[in-house]
């Protein structure tokens, strides 16, 4: 009899370089995530909150964060595989007034 792995968090894009929490991830450790082809284990460094988004790819400084094979952000530092991706080392690229005021000039 097989047993089932429920993942614990979500990566729907085949270039999202994070993962989405789909589910509270209580400390650092080896954690299943459900990838477009198949559930892969990832090496989560701290825990992550649900609806939270960690990296499932090592991020360069200044390389975009990628969600729903859409770019949502920026790395403002390098984020390792298995970090918590959030406004203390991201800043967001969309809804940006303040961008779109400096392109206009």
């Amino acid at each position: 009899m097989s047993t089932s792995v429920r993942a614990l968090a979500l990566v729907l894009g085949d270039q999202d370089n994070v993962a989405t929490a789909i589910d509270d991830i209580p400390e650092a450790g080896e954690y299943p995530v459900m990838f477009k082809d198949g559930i892969k284990t990832v090496n989560v460094l701290v825990a992550i909150p649900f609806g939270h988004k960690f990296a499932v790819s090592d991020i360069a400084a200044g390389g975009d964060i990628v969600k729903y094979g859409e770019v949502i952000g920026e790395a403002t530092t390098n984020i390792k595989t298995g970090e918590h991706v959030h406004v203390h080392n991201v800043v967001s690229k969309r809804g940006r007034g303040d961008l779109e005021a400096k392109g206009a000039n």
